[in-house]
């Protein structure tokens, strides 16, 4: 896969940091499917991530936001000698370490997460501050008012 440099362009910017992040995540990021995850609109301004995640317990998964990054992580301490008494004929259930991040729109906030049935289920919701929702400007109507010259 190709690299682009893309300093130069940020050169002269100021406030495109994000931009910036965005373009190196999306760069360097491996995905290897793992675990794998549903993102459903739920609504007009709701949305849900849901991420299998089976053998997990909610001790074992952490969640966290950070300048709209969600990072779900899932780290499982496996007692060394108990797996060493077990003999696997087949093991198709992965209870690897894994991570994922995904970058949030602005105003999307995390209004929580349910692990039900190996599930992660993470409510998303859109709140979009009253000052920047659009309003409608009443137009008056009316003879307009002549400035009287002296």
């Amino acid at each position: 896969m190709r690299s682009y440099d893309l300093s130069p362009l940020f050169r002269t910017s100021v406030g495109f940091d994000r931009m910036a992040r965005l373009i190196d995540t999306l760069s360097s990021e491996q995905s290897n499917g793992y675990p794998p995850y549903n993102i459903e609109k739920l609504d007009e301004d709701a949305y849900q991530i849901s991420m299998a995640v089976a053998g997990f317990a909610e001790d074992d998964l952490s969640l966290e936001v950070k300048e709209n990054l969600l990072t779900i992580a899932g780290r499982k301490e496996l007692d060394e000698e108990t797996e060493a008494k077990r003999t696997y004929l087949y093991r198709g259930i992965a209870e690897r370490a894994f991570e994922r991040r995904f970058n949030l729109a602005d105003h999307i906030k995390v209004e929580g997460a349910l692990l039900e049935n190996g599930l992660l289920h993470v409510k998303l919701v859109r709140e979009v501050p009253e000052e920047l929702k659009p309003r409608k400007i009443d137009i008056s109507t009316g003879k307009a008012k002549k400035i009287a010259s002296k």
